[in-house]
């Protein structure tokens, strides 16, 4: 097909643009997605929040992608980056979210895996019982929520451990202490003591790899946009321990940022996904439902995003630090 002059110099020159875009583009969005190739037998986990709407929206295609993607890689277990009930968290250990939310969109027998789960500020709205997701235990062993922050260690290999830190991050933001509704619930828990733990047991670990669970983002290239409280709190302690990753929800999409040598990732696309933008901070920013796959090694972490219809979107290696 012939071209006038015009249409050949606009070609060109679209041609040109795409060459450098590409130059500032991540290698994760110039590329078909490779397909999953994480090692079964390594200590692999999935992470993903913001999920609860009884099988509404994208839960329960997020939940079969997780089941695929557990069948494949074998995990160890699961991590909730928190707001597991929406709108209002939970009422009781027999609230029907249990049951409509949680037993029977995650039935599928690869997911039938420890949980390790957090609160997020939906769990906290006035009316909640956030003690009832710690007693939930009691009725279904697999959902490990011990106290509202704690703290997890597990053996990599023979000479490699992983201290994993759950924080509770509502009550640390001046907007949950004043909202009323949650402020039956967080304005009474005690940030400084939180704090205190957090900063003891950051300087008391000895593991190779230290990641650290919270709802809120730090930096964000989603709606909620970053959080004052946590770059004055909770950032500079990450950097002083040399923490690797942090993985987050709230933003409800896929994200990869960047704050100095940490690494934080944001997972909580579990059942909705809201637009996104491109910080100074981010790596990777996607508005898709879906989760994360995580692989643990010795020397590197490979970090997999997946979206609801079962597509690897983003993958990166984390360096051991």
């Amino acid at each position: 097909m012939k071209h006038t002059r015009r249409e050949f110099v606009r070609i060109l020159f679209v041609a040109s643009q795409a060459v450098v875009a590409s130059k500032f583009l991540p290698v994760s969005l110039l590329a078909e997605p490779a397909t999953q190739t994480v090692a079964p037998d390594g200590f692999n986990f999935l992470v993903f929040g913001d999920w609860g709407r009884q099988g509404e929206q994208d839960q329960v295609e997020v939940a079969q992608q997780m089941a695929v993607a557990a069948k494949k890689i074998n995990p160890k277990f699961i991590i909730s980056v928190g707001d597991n009930f929406y709108e209002n968290g939970v009422k009781s250990v027999d609230d029907p979210h249990w049951q409509k939310s949680f037993e029977e969109v995650y039935r599928d027998p690869a997911l039938q895996l420890p949980w390790y789960c957090i609160l997020g500020n939906h769990d906290y709205h006035s009316g909640s019982d956030c003690d009832a997701q710690i007693a939930y235990n009691k009725i279904n062993p697999r959902w490990n929520m011990p106290a509202r922050y704690y703290q997890q260690t597990h053996q990599i290999d023979a000479n490699t451990t992983a201290d994993f830190f759950y924080l509770d991050t509502t009550p640390m933001l001046h907007a949950y202490r004043n909202d009323k509704n949650s402020i039956e619930n967080a304005a009474k828990q005690d940030v400084p003591k939180q704090l205190a733990w957090f900063k003891a047991a950051l300087a008391a670990s000895t593991a190779q790899w230290k990641i650290v669970i919270a709802h809120h983002p730090i930096y964000s290239g989603g709606g909620h946009g970053d959080t004052p409280e946590l770059i004055e709190n909770i950032l500079p302690l990450l950097h002083e321990h040399k923490v690797q990753a942090y993985f987050n929800g709230h933003d409800h999409d896929l994200q990869h940022l960047m704050a100095g040598e940490v690494h934080l990732f944001d997972s909580g696309a579990g059942s909705q996904h809201t637009p996104t933008f491109y910080s100074k901070h981010s790596k990777f920013a996607k508005s898709c439902s879906g989760f994360t796959t995580v692989s643990l090694q010795a020397d590197k972490m490979d970090v997999r995003m997946i979206d609801n219809h079962g597509k690897q979107v983003y993958a990166t290696i984390v360096a051991r630090v």
